[in-house]
């Protein structure tokens, strides 16, 4: 899981905390019954969503993975998955 690196970029965590002051601010206002309010909430929730896209654009979220770095994965599992059987096998 670790190795993904899944959701430590810049883009994601100022997308995620923008979107979840705007969840706070809407969750107060709905509590205190004023519509406009809670909608101003909503709109800091899909400005967070937007913030975070146009952070990941600019190159502060997570590359995309090379069709080469792909292969290599792969083979290294593969190793993995041979080195692994052959220890069970020669436990037997």
């Amino acid at each position: 899981m670790s190795a993904t690196a899944h959701g430590h970029t810049p883009a994601a965590w100022t997308g995620v905390v923008i979107s979840f002051v705007g969840f706070c601010i809407a969750g107060v206002f709905m509590v205190a019954a004023n519509p406009l309010g809670f909608w101003g909430g909503i709109a800091v929730v899909f400005l967070g969503g937007a913030v975070g896209l146009a952070m990941r654009m600019a190159g502060m979220g997570m590359p995309k993975r090379t069709a080469e770095q792909l292969e290599a994965r792969e083979k290294a599992t593969e190793a993995a998955r041979l080195r692994h059987q052959e220890a069970l096998a020669s436990r037997s």
